[in-house]
């Protein structure tokens, strides 16, 4: 499958556009982790754990995104997009989202 954040695929032509699909995810954090984090933001840094908690979250939503443009006999999504948007107190949803298209 063909990911691209531009509206094309270099060197290869749209045939078909099939839809708009999309992938998402919530999270919310660990108190482990709050935790080590209250403490890193007593002496500065990167929060890792935090850091960690967002790229998987960003690969789940993208990799539900795939699957649902692989059933619609998608060869690849572009324009991909990334949003987040705050659910509940320490939880926030990650939506991956593109257009799935069928390629020359």
């Amino acid at each position: 499958m063909i990911i691209s954040t531009t509206n094309f695929v270099p060197g290869r032509e749209v045939k078909e556009i099939l839809g708009i699909v999309k992938g998402n995810t919530v999270r919310c954090r660990h108190l482990g982790k709050d935790i080590v984090a209250l403490f890193k933001n007593v002496v500065g840094g990167e929060i890792e754990e935090y850091t960690k908690l967002i790229a998987e979250a960003r690969e789940q939503a993208l990799d539900r995104m795939i699957t649902q443009a692989e059933a619609l006999g998608a060869d690849a999504v572009i324009d991909v997009r990334f949003s987040t948007s705050y659910i509940m107190t320490n939880a926030s949803e990650i939506l991956a989202y593109g257009t799935a298209v069928k390629l020359k």
